[in-house]
C-alpha cells in the first residue's frame, strides 16, 4: 500500500519581498521569512528567481530583471522550449573574467543549456548564468541557439567566437557529440554525468539562500539556509529515469541503485492513455483529476481507516485498482444500450472518470514508488537528508508533496525531503563549473585572490631587479 497522499490548498496571501538579502547581513528585524503563502509559493515555483553571488552571501534579484532570451529562442515567447518556462538567471557581481564556455545537459528527455553573459545597459560589474531547457525530439533548436550564443560571444561576455568551448554532459553527450561540434566548429568537451550532478547539487545547497526546500502541507516551501556541512546525503536524480546517489564529499559519491520507472515512464504512458501533447499539460490535468476515482483507497476496502497499522482512509491500496470494474460496467451498459444497433457497442461510453483522475493516480504510483525505494536506499545506507532532482518534479506542488510525505511516512519522521528551485539544472550548471579552477563559484575560491596577485607581481617585480643587477 501506499501513504496517503493529500494536497490541501494552505490559507495565505501573496505579500513579501522577492528581493531578500542574505541572513548574515540583516539585523534581526528584516531576516527574510522562511514560510510561504500559497501564491507566493506558485509564483516562487514557477519563476525560481536570480540569485547574486558573493563572497560575503548570496541574495534574490527580482525576476523580472532577468536577461532577456537570446532572439534564437524567443520564437516561442521567449522560451527554449514551448513546453517548459525558463528558469531565472543566477548572477555572479564580481565575476570580470571572460567566460568562453556554455554547458549543456542532454537527457533522454529534455535539454538543460547554462551560459554565461554580461548584463546589457548594466553599470555593475559580474554578469548572469542564464537557464533554457528543450525537449530532447527539439535537439536542432538548442543547437540553434547555441550557434547564436557562439556569434554573440564578443558581445556577451568579451571572448571571440572561435574561442568558444561546450562543456557537455548526459547521454546525449555521446549521442549528439558530432552533430554539436560540427554544427559550431567548436571543442566539445565530455564530462561525467554523475559527477557533474554532484558538483551543481553541492554549489546550489553551499551557496545560494532560498534555494533548498522542504515541502508538506502544514508547512509548505520552507526555506532552509545554506551550510557547509553537508555530507553525507541522498540525490534522487529523477529524469527519464530515477538514480540513486550516495556522496559522502565532495566529487565523493557512489550509484546505489536506480529504477527504470521516472519521468519517462509517466510521460510515455500518459500519451497513451490521454490526450495530453506535453509533460507541463499532464502535469496540469493531475492538478485539476481526482485520484480517488481511478485509485483503490484503504477507504473503499475497509470503509474507514486501517488505524492499527498507521493508515489513513485515504491510503492508496492499490493504483488503477477500480478501473477494470468501472470500465467493465460502463462497456456491459453500453453494450445493453446499444442492442439492435447495426454499428454494435459504443465502447467509448462514459467510465465515470477523466484524463485527469488518470494523470494524477499514474503521477502518485510513479511518486510513491520513488519515494519508497529513496527511503529505503537511505534507510540501507543510513543517510537522513534526501536530496530530489531532476527535471521531473518542476516545481510540482503535488509531486514533491507526495515524495515528501513518502519519506515522512515510511521513516516516522526522521528522515527529510529536500527540494530545489534549479532542480533540473543541476548536471548543466555542474559541467559548467567543472571548466573553471577547482571550488571556482565557492566562497573560498574568491577569498585571497587579491593577495595572490599581489604575490605575483611581488615575485616578477623581484625577478626583474635580479637581471637588472646580473647586467
Amino acid at each position: 500500500m501506499s501513504p496517503a497522499v493529500e494536497s490541501p490548498e494552505p490559507p495565505g496571501s501573496a505579500a513579501g519581498r522577492r528581493d531578500v538579502a542574505h541572513q548574515g547581513d540583516l539585523p534581526a528585524a528584516q531576516l527574510p521569512r522562511m514560510t510561504m503563502s500559497t501564491e507566493e509559493i506558485d509564483d516562487t515555483i514557477t519563476r525560481p528567481g536570480s540569485v547574486r553571488i558573493n563572497v560575503k552571501g548570496a541574495f534574490i534579484v527580482d525576476p523580472d530583471t532577468r536577461t532577456p532570451a537570446p532572439r534564437a529562442a524567443q520564437g516561442n515567447g521567449g522560451r527554449g522550449s514551448p513546453t517548459h518556462p525558463e528558469t531565472s538567471d543566477i548572477r555572479l557581481p564580481y565575476h570580470t573574467a571572460v567566460v568562453s564556455h556554455i554547458a549543456v545537459d542532454i537527457g533522454g528527455s529534455l535539454i538543460k543549456l547554462v551560459y554565461f553573459s554580461r548584463e546589457a545597459h548594466s553599470t555593475e560589474p559580474g554578469g548572469r548564468l542564464n537557464f533554457q531547457s528543450f525537449e530532447t525530439d527539439r535537439v536542432d533548436d538548442c543547437v540553434e541557439l547555441m550557434k547564436n550564443l557562439r556569434d554573440k560571444q564578443l558581445e556577451l561576455n568579451g571572448s571571440q567566437p572561435s574561442e568558444l568551448c561546450v562543456m557537455a554532459t548526459g547521454g546525449g553527450a555521446y549521442k549528439f557529440y558530432d552533430k554539436i561540434r560540427d554544427a559550431l566548429g567548436v571543442d566539445v568537451l565530455r564530462e561525467d554525468e554523475m559527477e557533474c550532478l554532484i558538483i551543481g547539487l553541492d554549489f546550489f545547497i553551499t551557496e545560494i539562500p532560498r534555494e533548498v526546500f522542504t515541502y508538506s502541507e502544514t508547512d509548505p516551501m520552507h526555506f532552509v539556509n545554506p551550510r557547509e556541512a553537508i555530507y553525507p546525503y541522498l540525490l534522487v536524480n529523477i529524469g527519464s529515469g530515477v538514480s540513486f546517489l550516495k556522496v559522502t564529499g565532495p566529487r565523493s559519491y557512489e550509484r546505489v541503485g536506480g529504477t527504470s520507472l521516472g519521468g519517462g515512464t509517466l510521460w510515455g504512458l500518459l500519451s497513451l492513455l490521454t490526450g495530453a501533447n506535453t509533460f507541463d499539460e499532464m502535469l496540469d490535468q493531475a492538478e485539476h483529476g481526482d485520484n480517488a476515482r481511478v485509485d483503490m483507497l484503504v477507504g473503499d476496502i475497509y470503509g474507514t481507516d486501517y488505524g492499527k497499522i498507521g493508515l489513513k482512509s485515504t491510503a492508496i491500496a492499490s493504483s488503477f485498482g477500480k478501473v477494470f470494474r468501472m470500465k467493465s460496467a460502463a462497456t456491459r451498459a453500453a453494450a445493453e444500450n446499444a442492442s439492435g444497433s447495426a454499428d454494435g457497442p459504443d465502447i467509448s461510453a462514459d467510465v465515470g472518470f477523466t484524463d485527469g483522475d488518470i494523470s494524477r493516480s499514474l503521477l502518485y504510483a510513479v511518486s510513491n514508488n520513488i519515494g519508497q525505494i529513496a527511503y529505503l536506499q537511505s534507510q540501507i545506507h543510513n543517510l537522513s537528508d534526501i536530496y530530489f532532482g531532476g527535471s521531473f518534479i518542476r516545481g510540482h506542488r503535488q509531486t514533491m508533496n507526495t515524495l515528501s510525505y513518502a519519506i515522512r511516512f515510511w521513516s516516522k519522521g526522521e528522515k527529510q525531503a529536500y527540494f530545489l528551485r534549479h532542480e533540473g539544472y543541476l548536471g548543466a550548471v555542474g559541467a559548467f563549473l567543472k571548466r573553471q579552477p577547482k571550488n571556482w563559484g565557492r566562497r573560498a575560491s574568491l577569498e585571497g585572490m587579491d593577495e595572490l596577485l599581489e604575490w605575483r607581481r611581488n615575485e616578477k617585480a623581484k625577478g626583474t631587479q635580479t637581471g637588472t643587477e646580473d647586467h
